[in-house]
């Protein structure tokens, strides 16, 4: 129970002296009934004590009722023994209004009526000691005569409102209120037995009206009438701001008051307190009422609660779930205390409600997050070294919730032995430095696994420094771990490709102007294959345009898209600054907005240019293909040509057959014609001798002027027949070649003959021959047709003739200068053309090698004497019938015996009978070749003795390989010479034997 306490120090003004000094005890009563304030009359006797212990015990029930009467009334009055001596005292008990920073008090004098004095001079020096006591605890004491006139000077009055003694006086002094409040003094009841209180505004000596209640009793005369009124004002502005503020306080969080009177079972609620419960403003709430919303298991909570707070007298509080009429559920947080009568029962319940149920929703929206995201709640409670757990840190750790708290030591036990010390020294640390924890680590699961958590929590320390507890959360990482190494494992194989990969990596930014427009990049990073392919050292950290300053714009406008739209684009383009074909994937990193691009690219140079030089090809094969048609066209002429003259011949020679002397003419006639043809074929098969590396030089020392004038003495009947003037112009000196005589004639007589062909009637030929260091230069020029310029690069191609071009064709198959240039080269030298253009003439040169030094020339021998002629039995076989008889027939004009065949099995069926000394055998015999029938006969008994000789169109070095293996002793190239014919066989009516293969 409150005890009595005997103040510090005392004031010095003269209220609390005459309070101080009076010979009646004084002192305050708070609402708890215990004493405070007491004088020294009252420190004397009452010392220790509380209000219902002052009175004999048959009087302290009634005690309290005095006291509750003052409190509801304003002021009482009683009569009753001490308690100790058991003297008789008066008791007047007067209300005081609460002070700015405490609560309300009711002020108590007592007066021994034991003693001589007289009731009437007690009760004056009581007035007088209740006015100075009312001038300490109020801000204006005053007294007016019956009709609330001033008729003396009111010292508080003014000095509170400003107002002089004459402005005060009569009824002056409602002047200093507040104009809407001054009709409140005329509405007071005219029967007063208690206080009368009011409040309104009076005007401040500051100028500001401000609130006060005033209280005020009447004084009776004798004849029962108003003889003076008494009271104060108390300025109560502040107290009615701090209510207001409390208002609105209690209004924006929901807060409602009550109040029940267990006698009657009314209660009182204000509107907040309806509206927790759900009930409308207009509602009469009861006990009854208010606990049948609640839920019926929170009812018998409630009950319990209440019924126990009342049997102790004590505070209480409780959460109870509420049904609204809307059948929505709602939380009440209701806290209330008990208010006893004089002799300790309980009379009222009072208290606050407060709306819980948006806290309650986030609570448990918390609960399910936390639970949702695994997180844990913890406190470790420092000075007991107890630590509390939720559930989900139970679930974690794989302990007992229903368990008491555990020291922190159980709960290091389970987390791995690796973690523990590191733990226990963040721990330390965070308390010792007072900075936040935390810590991830792993602790043993109810499954016997290691997760992951983490732990954050900040140390929380009383007044004097020491720390108190630590409380903090705990996240389950495990599967955040897993995404980790996961994504670390990922990047590790990511590191490794863009390492290892061909292809170039880099990341860039884009960097632009002050309008927008890109101008720019650098790079940011890059793999080991950027410099190979890109060409670029040092880069990463460095712009383009510091590298590469004229770098192409369409790099930067490509990128700038790729950013905006977000979309990855692949593209080839050329870097004409780099001199580098890309291939280019670029993409954007991040979302909008971000200005880093990951380009993937390959230096596609080399594949560029190959593939111009397949697109050269193909062109250049188109053409060739052009040519090759428009050469067959020529070769089919050329070749009708000479044949229409021999058919002629033959048919002239069947008429004429006497007429020796037209038959010579004839004759002659056909031999040209066929020496055309073979001369045609000869260079076709030339071109594709050369061209398959298959044609061999036959090299010998020899003087370039002596090959000169034979080939001019060659084409003379050419030049002359065009009627052109040919000047020849040799070096002096010596121009010793080591060459064949038969290919160099080949060079010379085909520009000789091109010359004089594409030369108009009557035009000039020159031909030159000097030294030019260790080269000699053949210089062939015609004031003939010229060659355009564009001709000049292909003018040696094969089937290429300018003339035709020009409407001027002169025969031929366009390959007589690819011969010259192929034929000069394998050489050792060259062949250029030049020409001022179409219509100027043209010249040809020729540059080849001299030789170091002249040959030896050897000594004169005798010649070898002629062996007379032998004659052999000869079997020919060839398919082409008219082939095979006319060579017939010619041997046996030379004196042979002959046999013919045209196929193989024939071959073998004659050969036996005939028993022929030389086999003429072509190749590309009908179903059995020439090489098969050559082994055949060697196999027989005569085969050994036969001279077999090869007759086919190929005479590259290989086919003659090819024919010595099958058993053939010389190899003739089709059509075969007589001259080459009759030489061999005249070689074997000398030796006999088998020769070298030719």
């Amino acid at each position: 129970m409150p005890q009595i306490s005997q103040p510090d120090s005392a004031p010095s003004s003269p209220a609390w002296h005459a309070y101080e000094h009076s010979a009646d005890p004084m002192f305050t009563i708070d609402i708890h009934g215990a004493i405070g304030a007491p004088n020294a009359a009252a420190r004397s006797c009452l010392l220790g004590t509380d209000w219902p212990q002052l009175w004999t015990s048959e009087h302290r029930a009634a005690a309290g009722q005095v006291l509750q009467r003052a409190w509801d009334s304003g002021a009482a009055e009683w009569t009753t023994r001490l308690a100790g001596d058991g003297t008789q005292w008066q008791a007047r008990l007067t209300l005081l209004p609460a002070p700015q920073n405490g609560g309300a008090s009711v002020l108590a004098i007592l007066h021994d009526i034991s003693g001589p004095l007289s009731a009437a001079r007690h009760l004056a020096e009581s007035e007088q000691r209740a006015r100075l006591l009312l001038g300490a605890h109020c801000d204006i004491v005053w007294s007016t005569r019956s009709f609330g006139q001033f008729d003396a000077d009111q010292p508080s009055w003014r000095a509170y409102t400003g107002q002089s003694e004459a402005e005060l006086m009569g009824r002056g002094w409602l002047n200093a209120l507040h104009p809407d409040d001054r009709s409140l003094p005329y509405v007071m009841p005219s029967n007063l037995s208690s206080v009368f209180e009011a409040e309104y505004r009076l005007r401040h000596v500051s100028g500001a009206y401000r609130n006060v209640v005033v209280r005020m009793l009447p004084i009776y005369g004798p004849d029962g009438g108003i003889r003076e009124w008494v009271g104060s004002h108390c300025d109560v502005t502040e107290q009615r701001q701090t209510e207001q503020r409390l208002r609105l306080a209690m209004q924006g969080g929901r807060m409602g008051t009550w109040e029940i009177d267990l006698g009657s079972g009314s209660m009182e609620c204000s509107d907040a307190c309806k509206a927790n419960f759900g009930f409308p403003t207009d509602a009469s709430i009861d006990y009854p009422r208010l606990t049948a919303a609640m839920l019926d298991g929170d009812q018998t909570h409630w009950r319990a609660v209440v019924h126990a707070a009342i049997a102790s007298a004590s505070d209480f509080e409780i959460e109870v779930r509420v049904r609204w009429p809307d059948g929505s559920l709602h939380w009440v947080h209701l806290r209330g205390s008990c208010t006893s009568d004089g002799a300790g029962k309980v009379i009222t319940l009072s208290g606050i409600s407060l709306d819980l149920t948006i806290s309650k929703q986030n609570e448990e929206a918390l609960r399910l997050t936390l639970a949702a995201g695994e997180v844990a709640i913890w406190n470790w409670d420092i000075a007991a070294d107890r630590v509390t757990a939720d559930s989900n840190m139970a679930r974690l750790f794989a302990v007992d919730t229903t368990q008491p708290a555990q020291p922190l030591a159980h709960y290091l036990e389970l987390i791995h032995p690796d973690d523990r010390a590191r733990l226990d020294t963040l721990i330390r640390l965070a308390i010792e430095q007072h900075q936040p924890f935390e810590a991830d680590y792993r602790v043993l699961g109810v499954d016997g696994h290691y997760r992951h958590v983490l732990a954050r929590g900040r140390v929380e320390y009383g007044s004097d420094g020491r720390p108190l507890q630590l409380p903090g959360v705990i996240l389950d990482i495990t599967r955040q771990k897993q995404v980790e190494d996961a994504l670390r494992r990922s990047e590790e194989r990511y590191s490794t490709l863009i390492a290892l990969m061909d292809q170039a990596f880099c990341i860039i930014e884009m960097l632009y102007d002050d309008d927008g427009h890109p101008i720019d990049f650098r790079y940011l990073e890059g793999n080991a294959a950027f410099v190979k392919q890109s060409g670029l050292e040092n880069a990463i950290g460095r712009t383009i345009r510091e590298m590469v300053p004229d770098h192409d714009q369409h790099w930067f406008t490509l990128y700038d898209q790729v950013l905006k739209t977000g979309q990855p684009v692949r593209y080839e383009n050329e870097a004409h600054a780099m001199d580098r074909w890309f291939d280019i994937f670029a993409a954007r990193l991040g979302d909008a907005g971000s200005r880093k691009l990951a380009v993937l690219f390959s230096d596609i140079s080399e594949r560029k240019r190959s593939e111009r030089q397949l697109r050269q090809l193909a062109d250049n094969l188109s053409e060739m293909d052009k040519r090759k048609t428009e050469f067959l066209a020529t070769l089919a002429h050329e070749l009708r040509n000479p044949l229409a003259p021999i058919r002629n011949g033959l048919q002239i020679m069947r008429l004429a057959a006497d007429q020796p002397a037209t038959v010579t003419r004839v004759r002659d006639v056909m031999e040209r014609q066929v020496n055309q043809m073979v001369h045609l074929v000869n260079d076709l098969l030339d071109v594709a001798r050369i061209t398959r590396g298959q044609i061999e030089l036959k090299l010998e020392r020899l003087e370039l002027k002596t090959v000169i004038a034979a080939a001019v003495e060659t084409g003379m009947p050419l030049i002359d027949a065009n009627r052109h003037q040919l000047q020849v112009e040799l070096d002096e000196q010596a121009l010793p070649l080591d060459a064949d005589p038969t290919r160099l004639a080949q060079i010379l007589g085909n520009l000789l003959n091109n010359a004089a062909k594409y030369t108009p009637a009557g035009g000039h030929i020159t031909v030159s021959a000097k030294r030019d260091g260790a080269d000699a230069v053949i210089e062939i020029g015609d004031t003939g047709i010229g060659i355009p310029a564009d001709a000049l690069d292909t003018i040696f191609e094969m089937f290429t003739q300018v003339g035709q071009n020009m409407g001027r064709a002169q025969g031929g198959l366009g390959i007589g200068l690819s011969l010259v240039r192929r034929l000069a080269q394998l050489h050792g030298g060259s062949a250029t053309a030049n020409s001022a253009g179409a219509g100027q003439g043209s010249t040809f040169t020729v540059r080849l090698p001299l030789a170091a030094t002249l040959p030896v020339m050897p000594t004169d021998e005798e010649p070898a004497s002629t062996a007379p002629q032998q004659h052999f039995r000869v079997l020919v076989v060839d398919d082409n019938i008219d082939a095979a008889e006319t060579l017939a027939a010619v041997l046996d004009m030379m004196g042979h015996a002959t046999q013919v065949a045209h196929d193989g099995l024939q071959a073998l069926a004659v050969a036996p009978q005939f028993a022929p000394d030389v086999v003429f055998l072509d190749i590309g015999l009908p179903g059995m070749s020439g090489y098969d029938v050559a082994r055949t006969l060697r196999q027989t008994p005569a085969g050994t003795q036969l001279v077999l000789v090869a007759l086919t169109g190929w005479g590259a070095e290989n086919d003659r390989s090819r024919s010595s293996a099958a058993g053939f002793d010389h190899h003739l190239t089709k059509p075969a010479k007589l001259q080459a014919i009759t030489e061999l066989l005249a070689t074997l009516s000398i030796s006999h034997h088998r020769s070298d293969h030719d």
